[in-house]
């Protein structure tokens, strides 16, 4: 418990926030020179890598949550550090009051002679821009526009061997002609001037539909071009993000084609498999392929590992398998065989760095000024309602709300294991009916859940609340509530547990002393199946206030 002190009128104080988690798979153990996948758990989805020298850089997609775009680095492909996010500034992008599955989609990352390059799209928020950055660390570049370059995805390739030096933009876009079923997408290219920041002529197509246009192949995205032995290769995701997702490869003996797919495609997915299997990775694709300091070849790749029947709370998360390549193509995993969890690492010194993957503990002492550059807020904040300092996380009680597609007061870090716990002791005073501050599970604005201090009829509860759709009430429904009786400036410890579909909620007034106040919810309405969207569930702390 932190020491009794007296939070100032509208403010809530958080304070020994720890998160804790573990997974069935963490039975099968990694041994010397072996790693564990995911490689990066939790909500990063879409991973790009580029590689500098002996360093790795990744990024992943974060939507409308905000700080965005996470900066990775590792030198072994395994352990990453975050060093920074691209996103990082109000200003850069305007988010809105957009649904926490827009905002920056797919990200592609590209080092390229002492710089570096992130094109990015920003849905129903302006479409596709490039930002670059001397130090991947930051600052990144106010974003550059491309109006030319339509739909999503884009990715950048220097063409600098036997290529003249040309710079190109890759792409997801609408079809030549009408689409002529749900789905149907199509590949383009476009020259890129660098030094006038623009796009040259016109787009050339690279692939309609897919693969194997008979099949009806749906949603051909995040697309990369690299080039290897003469050869250009594109590598692109192929049948949508769930169940069917996969990654294919094309090549041609020029930039702008024509390309011709790989007779045993798709190079990597895992939809043809028993779903009934054991501790299942499914979903998988979206991929990039990147070369090692001693010539091998390793691909990054987004999947997910669900719990239930397509149930997964914990998002779309970070893969690492070897390309082995095959009579001059590159394949990530033969058809038929099962991602595996543990797999023989890269042979690349190991960064030391906090895990990002298997069993972990970590506590957030708030020592300020910043919190850690995993956590995120709703949206963009147009003001500071924050602040951390001294062991302390300060939450202005503002009326944006969790639910009504706001800029609520909320600070959070992503749930990474399928059985989880999150821990805080919070310290607020409620003035009027309708004042809350606590810990959040959120998934989007419809589909949360809460634990914490409220006032309701003049009195103060710990309650928990959720709303599990579009119809609940826009503060949540009242699951199980106490009244609770705290002196001046007396802190309460709140957690919320998670077990893979179900979800427990306990407070204490004194420490270690739990009482339970909702145990087995219905945390399944946290998992994509059920809300939807392409995020994954968010842990953290919430005040909000009816008045300002």
């Amino acid at each position: 418990m932190a020491s009794s002190a007296i939070a100032a009128p509208r403010t809530a104080q958080f304070s020994n926030f720890v998160y804790e988690g573990s997974d069935p798979s963490d039975a099968i153990k990694a041994g010397p020179g072996q790693y564990r996948n995911p490689v990066v758990q939790g909500f990063y989805p879409d991973p790009s890598v580029t590689r500098a020298g002996k360093d790795f850089y990744l990024v992943n997609s974060t939507f409308a949550w905000f700080p965005g775009l996470p900066v990775f680095h590792s030198t072994d492909l395994v352990h990453w550090e975050q060093i920074g996010n691209a996103i990082d500034r109000p200003g850069m992008l305007d988010f809105k009051r957009l649904g926490l599955s827009r905002a920056v989609f797919a990200p592609a990352i590209q080092a390229h002679q002492g710089m570096f390059y992130i094109l990015n799209t920003c849905v129903d928020c302006g479409g596709n821009y490039l930002i670059t950055a001397k130090d991947p660390k930051g600052p990144w570049s106010d974003p550059v526009w491309l109006p030319k370059v339509g739909g999503i995805d884009p990715s950048i390739f220097f063409d600098d061997e036997d290529g003249g030096g040309r710079v190109w933009i890759v792409n997801n876009d609408g079809p030549p002609g009408p689409p002529e079923y749900p789905g149907h997408r199509a590949l383009w290219i476009h020259e890129y001037d660098p030094k006038t920041q623009t796009t040259v002529g016109p787009a050339t197509l690279l692939l309609d539909k897919g693969v194997d246009p008979a099949t009806k192949p749906i949603w051909p995205e995040g697309p990369h071009i690299l080039k290897k032995d003469g050869w250009y290769y594109l590598t692109a995701a192929e049948g949508g993000t769930a169940e069917g997702h996969s990654q294919v490869v094309l090549r041609s003996k020029s930039v702008t084609g024509p390309y011709v797919p790989y007779t045993n495609n798709p190079i990597l997915t895992q939809r043809d498999l028993p779903r009934d299997r054991p501790l299942p990775i499914t979903s998988a694709g979206h991929a990039d392929i990147v070369d090692t300091p001693d010539g091998k070849w390793w691909a990054t790749f987004l999947a997910v590992r669900p719990y239930g029947d397509d149930l997964y709370n914990t998002g779309r998360e970070t893969f690492l398998l070897p390309v082995e390549w095959k009579d001059g193509w590159p394949v990530i995993l033969e058809n038929g065989k099962t991602i595996p969890y543990v797999a023989d690492a890269p042979k690349l010194p190991a960064l030391k760095t906090a895990p990002t993957s298997g069993p972990f503990k970590a506590a957030e002492t708030f020592e300020g000024p910043e919190l850690p550059m995993s956590w995120m807020t709703m949206r963009i904040p147009s003001k500071r309602w924050w602040s951390v300092k001294d062991g302390t996380l300060s939450l202005e009680a503002r009326k944006d709300r969790v639910g009504g597609h706001e800029q609520p007061s909320i600070w959070a870090r992503r749930q990474q294991h399928m059985n989880a716990s999150v821990s805080t002791t919070v310290r607020f005073d409620p003035k009027a009916d309708g004042d809350k501050a606590g810990l959040v599970a959120v998934q989007n604005d419809d589909f949360y859940w809460f634990v914490g201090l409220v006032q309701a009829g003049g009195k103060t509860l710990v309650r928990v609340e959720k709303r599990t759709s579009s119809k609940d009430p826009l503060d949540g429904a009242v699951v199980a509530e106490k009244p609770v009786s705290l002196k001046s400036g007396q802190s309460l410890d709140l957690k919320i547990a998670a077990r893979g579909g179900a979800l427990d909620f306990a407070y204490a007034t004194a420490p270690g002393q739990w009482q339970t106040l909702k145990a087995d919810a219905d945390g399944t309405t946290l998992s994509t199946k059920v809300a939807g969207g392409f995020v994954g569930t968010m842990l953290g702390v919430y005040a909000h206030g009816v008045e300002e």
